[in-house]
């Protein structure tokens, strides 16, 4: 339910429960009623708009997969028959194939304005992402009527909804991983050990990255202003945490860093605005201070991360035996929501990184790693892959996945390292991405 002195002005939600969009506005003071009335009108009937084109959007998708995930069997039967008459170039002339092949074509004829209508849709997310940054402008305007403490308030609801249709254009092209470039070097700094991250849900103007050397009792994070500052190291504050961090799993998600407290198994979000920690709380039975680290040591025994459905944490306990556990966890409380056990050895594994609800863990964190095991949340099933990556530098001891910037940043040997990823999109048989 809303703050005390706000009330629910729309909501909207697809019958799957994807895209939750509720837009919030406070209940009218004496202060320059009139104004402020008309301006939060046009503001929310601006919010309402977005939400059900987004509400479209999102059952129109559902429809079309549905279609397409039907139409996949047609076109691989297609795809068999035609190699079966390649091979025999009798059946090229007979009509009987023919007539088998006009047929299938027929079939698979509707596809097309449901590829087309997949384009359209693609314009329409930019036109919407468009219309969410005006929202901000309109905000600014209505400042110095509301005060400041109003503002900040209805601020935060736009930005939520921007992230949301960020989720939303996220789930669109969510796929399977099917490979990853070859590495582009940021910098080389710091020592052998590390992490570097920017933030993983955040409107696209922000483009702040933050910097931790080493893995062991550390506590100063520098945050640049810009990819280019990092680059030339300049322009950049300091954060002194409140609490040393112990290995390097740390992400930072919408403006809080969340990290594994030094000698306990306590995940900490610490907000870089207000600079304090806004909450604290033990992972229940983690293993920590190299009980169950990767490969490398270091204390990664608590690895959090963020993709296109929120933030995990990836750990084990002696109760799955040294096995690595997936975790959903609460941004807001830091609860775990969920937990799978993929039945693979923590200390055996080099790094791992999630991409849209999946798993994926390399084989080593040295030179010739692959990325060797994949385990699926949405089926709790998992299968061993080989994708080889670039492991450039030969040492790797941090390697996440940004689901805003899809790419993966790594800390490889003191250098800071970059990689694009490549996802095949597969139609699942409930008809989800």
């Amino acid at each position: 339910s809303p703050d005390e002195g706000w009330q629910v002005y729309t909501s909207a939600q697809a019958p799957d429960g994807k895209c939750l969009c509720t837009a919030v506005i406070p209940v009218q003071g004496t202060c320059s009623r009139d104004l402020r009335s008309h301006q939060l009108r046009q503001l929310m009937e601006k919010v309402q708009n977005i939400s059900q084109s987004m509400e479209v959007l999102d059952l129109r998708t559902y429809r079309d997969l549905q279609y397409v995930r039907n139409t996949e069997s047609l076109m691989k039967g297609l795809d068999s028959r035609l190699k079966v008459a390649a091979e025999s170039q009798k059946s090229l002339n007979a009509k009987s194939f023919q007539q088998e092949l006009k047929d299938k074509m027929t079939e698979l004829l509707p596809l097309m304005p449901v590829l087309d209508q997949y384009k359209s849709d693609t314009k329409l997310i930019v036109h919407l992402k468009e219309e969410v940054k005006n929202l901000s402008g309109s905000l600014l305007a209505i400042q110095e009527e509301m005060g400041a403490y109003d503002y900040e308030e209805l601020q935060q609801r736009v930005l939520m909804l921007e992230a949301r249709l960020h989720a939303c254009m996220q789930k669109l092209g969510c796929g399977k991983l099917t490979g990853v470039s070859n590495p582009i070097t940021i910098r080389a700094s710091g020592s052998r050990f590390g992490s570097w991250m920017t933030d993983t849900m955040t409107p696209s103007a922000d483009s702040r990255v933050w910097y931790m050397d080493g893995y062991y009792k550390g506590r100063r994070v520098l945050e640049f202003r810009t990819l280019n500052d990092f680059v030339t190291g300049q322009n950049f504050v300091q954060h002194l945490l409140p609490h040393p961090w112990a290995g390097t799993g740390h992400v930072v998600f919408n403006g809080s860093l969340y990290y594994n407290k030094y000698q306990s198994n306590i995940a900490v979000k610490y907000h870089f605005r207000s600079r304090s920690v806004l909450v604290q709380r033990s992972l229940a039975g983690a293993g920590y201070n190299n009980t169950f680290p990767y490969s490398w040591g270091g204390f990664s025994d608590i690895d959090f991360m963020v993709d296109e459905s929120g933030l995990w944490a990836v750990y084990t306990t002696n109760q799955n035996a040294g096995n690595i556990v997936v975790s959903r966890v609460d941004p807001q409380t830091l609860e775990v929501l969920h937990s799978w056990d993929t039945g693979y050895p923590k200390r055996s594994a080099g790094e791992s990184f999630m991409i849209c609800g999946t798993l994926y863990v390399t084989n080593s964190h040295l030179a010739g790693a692959k990325i060797y095991f994949a385990y699926y949340t949405n089926t709790s099933s998992y299968e061993y892959t080989d994708i080889p990556f670039h492991n450039q530098y030969s040492h790797i001891s941090m390697l996440d996945y940004n689901p805003r910037e899809r790419v993966l940043y790594t800390w490889n040997n003191g250098h800071q390292v970059i990689y694009n990823v490549t996802l095949f999109h597969v139609i699942k048989t409930s008809g989800e991405l």
